[in-house]
C-alpha cells in the first residue's frame, strides 16, 4: 500500500485553494518549480493527472476526489498535532471580525480552532471594518479581519483576497423602475454602503434608505420582509437571499478586499495558530462559497 506524503498533499490542497502554483509557493515558502515538482511526484504516486492544465488549472475528476480526501487527511493531521502540543499554546486572543462574516465560514473555523486548542480563550467582537481597523490601531485587538477597497499597508498580500460585491434581494422581489431604489444598509462607514450609494449616484438612479442596522441578521430579516435590497460580498450571502452581480436596471458594484491586520513581530503563538486557521477558512470560502 502506498503512503501519500503529507507535504505533497498540503501543496496540492494549497494550490487548489489559492488558485495557482505561484500563489501556493508564496504561502508555503517554495519556488514555483519546486511546487510543480511536488505535484508531478504526487501524480506519479497516484498514477493519474490531478489538474487539467488546458482549462485554467481545473481539477480532473480524479483530482477532485483526491482533493476531498486530502482536505480531511490534513485536517485530522493538523488537529492531532495541535492537540499534542496544546501545553505550549495557551492564553487569549482578541479577535475582530466584520459583521457579515459572523454567520459564514467563521463560526465553523473558530469551532475547529477551539477544539484543537482548548487552552486558548477567544475574545471575538463583530463590528464594521472601519471601526475594527480604528480600534486595532488603538491596541484593542491582537488580530483583525477587515474589509477594504484595496489592501492597506497593514495587510500583507498573502493575507488578502478580492471578493465581488453582489446585489442581495428577497425571493420574488421586483424593483419599481418608477420609484427610488429601497435600500437596507449598514451604518455610515460601511464599505458596502459606499459602493451602493456611489454606484447608484454615478448611474443617476434615485434611492432611499428604508432600514439601517449594524447587524447582518437585521439586514437579512429586513430584506426577507421585502423592505428593500442591499449588497454583500458574494461568499457571505445567506442561503435564503438571492444574489446578482447586476439587478434589473441597477449597475454592478465592483469588488472589495478582505484581509488581516496584525503585527507579525508581536503576534503571540496562540494568535499565530488562529491566523493560520482563519487564512485557510477564508480561502476555502472563496473557492467554494
Amino acid at each position: 500500500m502506498k503512503n501519500l506524503p503529507m507535504d505533497l498533499l498540503r501543496t496540492f490542497v494549497t494550490i487548489q485553494e489559492l488558485g495557482g502554483f505561484t500563489q501556493a509557493g508564496e504561502l508555503l515558502g517554495r519556488s514555483q518549480p519546486a511546487i510543480s515538482l511536488q505535484i508531478k511526484r504526487l501524480e506519479e504516486l497516484v498514477n493519474v493527472p490531478l489538474f487539467n492544465r488546458t482549462s485554467g488549472l481545473r481539477l480532473t475528476e480524479e483530482g477532485q476526489l483526491l482533493y476531498e480526501y486530502a482536505r480531511k487527511i490534513l485536517e485530522l493531521n493538523d488537529t492531532a498535532v495541535s492537540r499534542l502540543v496544546t501545553s505550549t499554546v495557551s492564553g487569549s486572543v482578541r479577535l475582530g471580525i466584520p459583521n457579515d462574516f459572523e454567520v459564514s465560514f467563521l463560526p465553523l473555523t473558530l469551532s475547529r480552532f477551539s477544539h484543537a486548542h482548548p487552552g486558548v480563550t477567544l475574545d471575538v467582537t463583530s463590528e464594521l471594518s472601519v471601526n475594527l481597523r480604528r480600534d486595532y490601531r488603538r491596541g484593542e485587538y491582537d488580530l483583525v479581519m477587515s474589509m477594504d477597497e484595496n489592501p492597506s499597508s497593514e495587510i500583507l498580500a498573502q493575507d488578502a483576497i478580492v471578493e465581488p460585491l453582489v446585489w442581495v434581494s428577497g425571493p420574488g422581489f421586483q424593483l419599481d423602475p418608477q420609484a427610488p431604489v429601497p435600500l437596507v444598509l449598514y451604518p455610515e462607514g460601511c464599505v458596502y454602503r459606499r459602493h451602493i450609494t456611489e454606484a447608484l449616484n454615478r448611474a443617476g438612479i434615485p434611492w432611499r434608505i428604508m432600514y439601517c442596522t449594524s447587524s447582518l441578521l437585521g439586514i437579512q430579516a429586513a430584506i426577507e420582509a421585502g423592505l428593500g435590497i442591499s449588497a454583500l460580498a458574494s461568499t457571505t450571502v445567506p442561503a435564503s437571499l438571492k444574489a446578482d452581480r447586476t439587478l434589473q436596471h441597477l449597475p454592478a458594484l465592483g469588488e472589495v478586499t478582505i484581509g488581516f491586520n496584525y503585527d507579525s513581530s508581536n503576534l503571540a503563538p496562540a494568535s499565530v495558530r488562529l491566523l493560520d486557521y482563519l487564512r485557510s477558512g477564508l480561502h476555502q470560502s472563496q473557492r467554494f462559497g
